[in-house]
């Protein structure tokens, strides 16, 4: 709901349920790009195409690039949340599961809550930190789970960092003055795409096109999932705090599971289960619970 709007908002609560879909499935497309492409190279193919895409529509419609300070949030927003994130998110599920970084990217809202507080953009409450610990159990049981199936710890601490930088990204757009959601992304993306191709050339990875049909269908939803589904992030966060627009991170496990098993053949055991749940109860109780007054108005009309 909008930050100064007591009523439900149906526009932003479509918006909402749509980046849901879009993110959740992204976990198993980018799963897919990989198996071909090398991860920063795949990484920066998709970013270069979007920008591509969103700067002819920032043209058409004459859309202003921003400017002064919105330039500076909307270039810090692209170091955050497509250079550093997506580096070791694409790295990361090399050997990580599509289902084990979507449960880990549902803790998003309470670090984001936790982070906001120390710099005071947000509250920090004694339910904030005994979530945080309800949290850290859950990923624990889910990291002991996965580790059973050879998954280095560097892999899974590279996906955790990946989650710090993708909150950050959501505090730097409140932080920053407001440009147009679509000329913000076109120059968060592009910052995103310089550095992660840099950094596949210093990877000395093959910056070849794709020669599979999966991988092609798995770069064009990335590509439309990046235009689509980060512009409504960006339009949210003009309308919501940083903490409720993250919110989307905590429903994106459950279509990422469904289509991880549908089409990946990623099948949850019991184990990942019950950690991803206790991760999930954490999130609740530290970040969606509605004793705050002011985060439950949000909660209450935002999912």
């Amino acid at each position: 709901m909008a930050e100064d709007n007591p009523n439900p908002d149906k526009r932003a609560l479509a918006a909402f349920v749509t980046a849901v879909i879009f993110l959740g499935v992204n976990f198993v497309a980018v799963r897919f790009s990989n198996q071909e492409l090398p991860p920063f190279w795949g990484a920066s193919l998709r970013f270069i195409i979007a920008s591509i895409l969103l700067f002819s529509m920032v043209r058409l419609r004459k859309i202003p690039l921003p400017r002064g300070a919105a330039l500076t949030g909307s270039a810090l927003y692209g170091l955050f949340s497509f250079a550093i994130s997506y580096g070791f998110l694409y790295w990361g599920l090399t050997r990580v599961s599509a289902g084990m970084a979507s449960v880990l990217f549902a803790t998003i809202p309470l670090i984001t809550q936790l982070i906001a507080s120390l710099i005071g953009q947000e509250r920090l409450t004694w339910k904030g930190m005994l979530g945080a610990g309800v949290v850290i159990a859950g990923i624990s049981v889910v990291f002991i789970e996965q580790l059973k199936f050879d998954i280095p710890f560097i892999y899974l601490g590279a996906v955790l960092a990946a989650v710090v930088s993708s909150a950050l990204s959501g505090i730097v757009v409140k932080h920053f003055p407001r440009s147009h959601p679509v000329s913000t992304n076109v120059v968060g993306m592009g910052v995103g795409a310089i550095l992660l191709l840099v950094l596949s050339v210093f990877a000395d990875e093959t910056q070849d096109l794709p020669a599979l049909s999966s991988t092609w269908l798995a770069l064009g939803w990335l590509v439309l999932s990046s235009i689509v589904g980060f512009v409504l992030i960006v339009w949210l966060l003009s309308r919501w705090s940083a903490t409720a627009t993250s919110y989307i991170g905590v429903l994106t496990p459950l279509v990422t599971v469904v289509v991880a098993a549908f089409l990946a053949g990623e099948t949850p055991s019991a184990a990942f289960l019950g950690g991803s749940a206790l991760v999930l109860l954490g999130v609740y109780v530290g970040a969606l619970s509605p004793q705050e007054a002011h985060q439950a108005r949000s909660i209450s009309t935002d999912s």
